[in-house]
């Protein structure tokens, strides 16, 4: 039982941490393209995975 949960925080966190680095390459690409309402949408949802 205590490895199928290590197991799913480890699936947990891998997951949390593949969707902050899409989200700071999507920022990136935003902010090259000067498209500001995607740059503050971004950061919103970057400030909820933090």
């Amino acid at each position: 039982m205590k490895n199928a949960l290590q197991r799913f925080q480890s699936a947990s966190e891998a997951h949390r941490i593949n969707i902050q680095k899409s989200l700071e390459h999507r920022l990136q690409v935003a902010r090259t393209k000067g498209d500001e309402k995607l740059i503050r949408q971004l950061e919103a949802e970057k400030s909820y995975y933090n």
